[in-house]
């Protein structure tokens, strides 16, 4: 289980570092899709199931989707069109796959071990969860969601197309502005 471990850890830090990197919102996207999974198969491997599975589900699934509707709300035109166009491109899928293809393996080797000791010995439940969140953590969920907000109001905001209205003395007879 530590190698598997070290495995996990080592491809999580690698697609972070495809993330920061990428100058392709696409492509950066699935590297954190990546990393994301491999943090999951980490939390699996401490101990930790139903940690595990709210990352899968939670920022793997419904924060990437999120993503992906801020970036089609945003709509940047036929610039925007040009590129989704280049995210078909095989290229863009090399490196995500055959970062997933590894975790896939090492996920299926730890679910299908015979021995299911996990590193910290100790399975941690909803329970125990719900109680670190809304308890002393409470602070932190609450700054969390409120961080949240704020970056999809901020977006829908800069993202809006402005239409500017002038006076009728600032236009020459054509209809143009001056």
């Amino acid at each position: 289980m530590t190698i598997a471990f070290y495995i996990a850890s080592g491809i999580a830090v690698l697609s972070s570092l495809m993330v920061i990197s990428r100058k392709n919102a696409f492509s950066a996207l699935l590297y954190m899709i990546i990393s994301l999974l491999s943090v999951a198969v980490i939390f699996f491997i401490l101990g930790s199931p139903f940690v595990a599975a709210l990352e899968v589900i939670i920022y793997a699934g419904a924060i990437m989707v999120l993503f992906v509707f801020v970036t089609m709300m945003l709509n940047l035109g036929e610039e925007a069109e040009k590129q989704e166009n280049t995210w078909l491109h095989p290229r863009t899928w090399i490196g995500p796959s055959i970062l997933a293809i590894i975790l896939g393996i090492l996920s299926l080797m730890i679910i299908t071990s015979a021995q299911s000791g996990f590193l910290s010995g100790s399975e941690i439940g909803p329970k125990e969860v719900g109680i670190a969140l809304y308890g002393k953590y409470i602070i932190g969920v609450e700054l969390a969601a409120m961080l949240i907000t704020a970056g999809i109001l901020g977006a829908y905001h800069l993202g809006k197309r402005k239409n500017t209205v002038m006076h009728r003395y600032l236009q020459d007879t054509e209809g143009g502005n001056l």
